[in-house]
C-alpha cells in the first residue's frame, strides 16, 4: 500500500502562496490519481483539486480554480498543489489522497491518505 505525507503548510497572509507537497512511499505515486482536499474546524472535508494516474488531466474546485494549481512529478515520487493569492476562507487542514478511479471529487472514493499539513491564511 502506499504511505503518502504532505508539506509545505504553514501561515501565510491574505494575498500570499504556499506550496504543498504529497510525497508518496512504498508504492510510486505513478501508480494512482491524488487528490487534495481540505477540512476547516466544524466543516466537513471538501474537494479541492485532482489529477489522473496518466495523463495529468486536472479537476478544480470552483473556489480555488484560477488560484491552485496541482502537478505531478512522477521522478520524485510527488505530487504539488501550488496556491496562490490565498484567502483566509481557504485556511484548513490540507490532506493528500491516493486512489484507483480515473479522477475523482468524491473523498470515499481514495484509498490512501496523508496525515495533513495545516494551512492558516491571517494578518
Amino acid at each position: 500500500q502506499a504511505q503518502l505525507v504532505e508539506s509545505g503548510g504553514g501561515l501565510v497572509q491574505p494575498g500570499g502562496s504556499l506550496r504543498l507537497s504529497c510525497t508518496a512511499s512504498g508504492r510510486t505515486v505513478s501508480r494512482y490519481s491524488i487528490g487534495w482536499f481540505r477540512q476547516a474546524p466544524g466543516k466537513e472535508r471538501e474537494f479541492v483539486a485532482a489529477i489522473t494516474r496518466s495523463d495529468s488531466t486536472t479537476k478544480y474546485a470552483d473556489s480555488v480554480k484560477g488560484r491552485f494549481t496541482i502537478t505531478r512529478d512522477n521522478a520524485k515520487n510527488t505530487v504539488y498543489l501550488q496556491m496562490n493569492t490565498l484567502k483566509p476562507e481557504d485556511t484548513a487542514v490540507y490532506y493528500c489522497a491516493a486512489g484507483s478511479y480515473r479522477i475523482s471529487t468524491i473523498w470515499t472514493t481514495y484509498d490512501y491518505w496523508g496525515q495533513g499539513t495545516q494551512v492558516t491564511v491571517s494578518s
